[in-house]
């Protein structure tokens, strides 16, 4: 099969590998599209392996239709159209993945807005409702607001009841699509500073951030009383001076989370999940994916190229032919 293949101081191109074997919870995906994550810049830059037994082609999720079934798997028919989360292997026509991890395309959703989803829903309900608990009613901050996994975060809080929805971006384009989606208040981190903007509208009880670095301390002064905050990612640095005074007195959880790590049982737990409270959504629209570009597969390096470059609002996708 093709699939995408790092080599060293060369541009990402497809060559040839052998197609992946199943085991007998596993089934075969013929990828009709995979989507992009920051972990795929950071796994080629030798920063992220992936984990023991998972493939070393990149890719966290993708889309395409069932071509072959373990022995043990139920539910799944052959011809099947599914996406799925996966450990490794998404940038190949063909990828392995444990049954637990797959969602149903709904009826009438093509495969790349397909591929938009699995990655993103699955982060934002391990970190968001099943790490921090977040309720009906309460206030919800996310930075990174219109990427891949702030659209969805957005669109999920809104759909779940959040009492007021803040996200930041780096320009009024991306504050306006915030809104469009449902947000209560866009911050352009480059004209305002968010710790002023969201005290002023009476702070956060769950944060979502990627950042890291100042944030961190920003996020603790914006937390509501038994706040809870996650970080996913520290995309400005994991080293901060901290004063912790403000995490006792306002009882917070700090906590921080990866996915692709976990285990097979663990991934099929947020599967469900994501499958339970928000895939109806999904389903009547109520939660569309957001598609930046489609790039086809053997164009994959222009498509880390927009990704480094980060003014994306939304998945970048690659489509296999």
């Amino acid at each position: 099969m093709q699939a995408v293949i790092i080599e060293a101081d060369a541009p990402l191109h497809l060559g040839t590998v052998a197609r992946p074997q199943i085991g007998e919870s596993e089934v075969l995906i013929r990828v009709a599209a995979s989507g992009l994550n920051r972990a795929d810049l950071l796994q080629r830059a030798g920063m992220y392996p992936p984990p023991a037994g998972a493939s070393d082609i990149m890719g966290l999720e993708c889309a395409g239709e069932i071509a072959e079934i373990g022995a043990g798997v139920t539910g799944w028919q052959i011809g099947d159209r599914v996406c799925a989360l996966l450990a490794g292997g998404g940038y190949g026509e063909y990828a392995s993945v444990d049954a637990g991890s797959l969602l149903p395309i709904p009826e009438g959703m093509d495969y790349i807005s397909a591929a938009c989803l699995p990655e993103a829903m699955m982060t934002v309900w391990a970190n968001v409702y099943d790490r921090c608990s977040f309720q009906p009613g309460e206030a919800f901050l996310i930075h990174g607001g219109t990427s891949g996994i702030g659209v969805m975060a957005i669109q999920m809080a809104r759909v779940y009841g959040a009492s007021a929805i803040y996200a930041t971006a780096g320009s009024d384009k991306k504050c306006d699509k915030i809104m469009e989606l449902g947000g209560t208040r866009a911050v352009n981190y480059r004209r305002e500073d968010f710790e002023t903007a969201i005290t002023a509208v009476g702070g956060a009880d769950v944060i979502l951030d990627m950042v890291g670095a100042d944030y961190v301390q920003k996020n603790i002064s914006v937390a509501k009383i038994n706040g809870r905050i996650v970080n996913i990612a520290y995309m400005n640095g994991p080293k901060m001076e901290l004063n912790l005074l403000p995490l006792m007195l306002k009882r917070l959880v700090l906590t921080g989370t990866t996915l692709r790590a976990r285990s097979a049982s663990e991934k099929a737990r947020i599967r469900k999940g994501v499958e339970a409270g928000f895939w109806s959504a999904v389903q009547t629209g109520q939660i569309k994916p957001v598609l930046d570009t489609a790039f086809p597969a053997a164009k994959a390096e222009a498509a880390h190229a927009m990704m480094t470059k980060g003014g994306h609002i939304g998945k970048i996708v690659l489509e296999w032919s």
